[in-house]
């Protein structure tokens, strides 16, 4: 009981573990100066930087009224549990230091949520998945990583949408791009983008081989109006073709989807989502500029930090993640060292723990909590790890 009401103290007279990323003084004093800009009326005389500043209001004002809240809910939550220690009341200090473990992981999902201040983090995004070379057995895990992101984002309550599929040639896709649209999406997914890769008992195998698949995954940032990305016409090839898969009678049998190749970077993104080819053609235009555009988000991240970049290239044989299912199961991010014993609840969407991880770690010298605060946290409200 001594050790409680000594890590209630600590916890009551510093602000719920924020102290490991936030100088909450410095980011007060820039939501003043945001206000008092965004009620300057020449501030729309240039309506993109006026737009700008209005996002990093939005942004900042969310994290200090987040904040306040947990704090008022810890220092109920303190109050509640020296209430029932005063009383001697052993369920009132039981529901007090449920309320304090509650916190615990809304403290670690507000730190993470303010690292996602990039440019774009506050975009929709695409998803593309393509099978490694492999055939058969790397098209059936390109089919399950889009089910594990189409279910995370569902259960995020985000709306996602399957832009372009190619069916394999027996099983599975060989490509699929998917649209997530949500708050933060392109910043809860950047992380994503790199080599997958699996490792199992094959289904397709006579012989029940092990055998290891591959699978890339590109993320980028769905692009508004306020992003201009200039692309000339005749740097593009573009090609229609008959879609496949489902989607009815239509969609088989015109060449409504439509394929651009950027000629100076190969890059290369299709639609095949509507049945008018003119709107397919948009989105596809649309995916372009939004690729070109990540594409310029990573050049500047590896001209900042060419040593960070190094580390997190993405390419083939770069891989970010194992997901081992025989002869053990295991799931484990090679870049953070994070793991899972359980590869169902990842394959179904559970891949928070491995994007908050990651978005940590690109932040310089970035922590979730600092030690003394988890180990606080861990001796008031139970078990667990302090993120």
């Amino acid at each position: 009981m001594l050790k409680q009401k000594s890590c209630l103290r600590k916890l009551t007279s510093r602000s719920l573990c924020f102290g490991g990323i936030f100088d909450w003084g410095s980011i007060e004093e820039r939501l003043a100066e945001l206000n008092h800009r965004a009620e300057d009326p020449d501030l729309w005389n240039d309506p993109a930087i006026a737009q700008k500043v209005m996002r990093e209001r939005q942004t900042v004002e969310k994290q200090v009224t987040g904040f306040r809240e947990l704090e008022q809910q810890r220092d109920d939550a303190v109050t509640l549990i020296e209430l029932g220690e005063a009383e001697g009341d052993e369920e009132t200090i039981s529901e007090g230091e449920a309320h304090l473990r509650t916190l615990r992981e809304a403290a670690q999902r507000q730190e993470v949520e303010a690292l996602l201040s990039g440019e774009a983090d506050g975009n929709d995004t695409y998803v593309e998945i393509h099978a490694g070379a492999g055939g058969t057995e790397s098209q059936d895990w390109a089919q399950m990583l889009t089910r594990m992101y189409m279910r995370w984002a569902e259960a995020r309550g985000y709306k996602v949408s399957l832009i372009e599929e190619s069916p394999g040639d027996e099983a599975g896709i060989k490509s699929a791009t998917l649209e997530v649209k949500g708050e933060n999406a392109y910043g809860w997914l950047k992380t994503e983008s790199g080599v997958h890769r699996l490792v199992r008992i094959s289904p397709y195998d006579s012989n029940a081989r092990r055998h290891t698949s591959f699978a890339s995954v590109w993320v980028y940032p769905v692009i508004d109006d306020s992003i201009e990305v200039e692309v000339a016409e005749s740097d593009c090839r573009i090609d229609t073709y008959r879609a496949s898969g489902a989607g009815g009678q239509h969609v088989n049998t015109t060449d409504s989807a439509v394929r651009i190749t950027h000629i100076p970077t190969g890059i290369v993104v299709a639609c095949q989502q509507e049945r008018s080819q003119h709107k397919n053609r948009a989105t596809a235009w649309a995916m372009l500029k939004a690729r070109l555009y990540e594409a310029e988000l990573k050049r500047r991240e590896e001209a900042a930090n060419a040593e960070a970049a190094s580390k997190t290239d993405i390419g083939w044989g770069h891989q970010i993640r194992s997901y081992v299912l025989q002869p053990y199961q295991m799931v484990k991010d090679v870049r953070t060292g994070v793991e899972s014993s359980d590869p169902s609840a990842v394959l179904d969407g559970a891949i928070d723990p491995f994007i908050e991880a990651a978005l940590a770690q690109r932040v310089e010298g970035c922590v979730l909590y600092t030690s003394d605060a988890a180990d606080d946290l861990r001796d008031v409200g139970g078990g667990g790890g302090g993120g």
